[in-house]
């Protein structure tokens, strides 16, 4: 694995820790407007970098695999939307605005189950990034470098919200800043160690690189509809979340067509 690649696996966690780092820069939590306005852009970009940076490359693959266009997309959605479904049954999680349970151990508990949550949802944005990648280099996946970079920065700019969303509630239920940051880096760790041994698979997932990209674009998807959506549009001013939405998905469909 080259510096360039390198360099590119590292673009969507550095989002998560600048996002982070937004804990030691803001006194207060992040206003309930604001959050909702960077939930629905983080589910825009993720649509739209399913759609061009993965279901796209996924049938033009399998159209120079001599396969059925459809097929290999269609099937590799729907197991990535099965495994996700599989985990968040066996990994519980926390939908933070929901939940509020009181004292130290409540709140640990709390810390805990977030993080596990996010990190949960960051392995398909992760593996998304290595078969982009692994596409890239085998060089006949309709996949080019550019769009893995676009993918790239998609990614970091959908991370940077849920680096802030995940450091600011920690703060304000009383943990440390500095721990706080910790806990909102760790989570976007699991993204390029994912990548990473995606990549290192390379050449035994070649054949199966279309139903790979397919399936990171369904769990992916998953993650939009099950958990970022409706977190966008709990209470008043769900047309703030809407709003994030169409600006998220525009600017990502913008960077993947420009730069892919």
């Amino acid at each position: 694995m080259n510096t360039n690649m390198i360099a590119i696996l590292v673009i969507p966690f550095l989002g998560t820790v600048l996002g982070s780092a937004m804990v030691f820069f803001m006194k207060k939590s992040i206003h309930k407007t604001v959050e909702k306005l960077l939930i629905g852009f983080a589910a825009g970009v993720m649509m739209a970098a399913s759609i061009w940076s993965l279901l796209m490359p996924s049938m033009d693959m399998a159209t120079e695999q001599h396969e059925i266009s459809w097929l290999p997309a269609a099937i590799g959605f729907l197991l990535g939307i099965a495994f996700l479904l599989i985990l968040d049954s066996i990994i519980p999680h926390l939908h933070l605005h929901t939940d509020k349970p009181e004292g130290i151990k409540a709140k640990i508990k709390e810390s805990t189950m977030l993080v596990l949550a996010v990190t949960l949802h960051n392995i398909p944005e992760g593996m998304a990034m290595g078969v982009t990648i692994a596409g890239a280099m085998i060089g006949n996946a309709g996949i080019s470098m550019a769009g893995t970079i676009s993918l790239a920065i998609g990614l970091a700019i959908q991370n940077f919200p849920e680096g802030a969303i995940i450091s600011m509630p920690l703060k304000g239920q009383g943990m440390s800043k500095p721990k706080a940051f910790m806990y909102g880096t760790l989570s976007g760790i699991v993204e390029p160690i994912a990548a990473i041994i995606t990549i290192l698979l390379t050449n035994a997932i070649v054949p199966i690189l279309p139903y790979l990209l397919a399936f990171a674009a369904g769990a992916m998807i998953y993650v939009v509809v099950e958990e970022l959506i409706p977190e966008s549009q709990e209470g008043e001013h769900s047309n703030i979340g809407t709003i994030g939405v169409a600006i998220g998905f525009v600017v990502m469909m913008i960077l993947d067509v420009a730069l892919g």
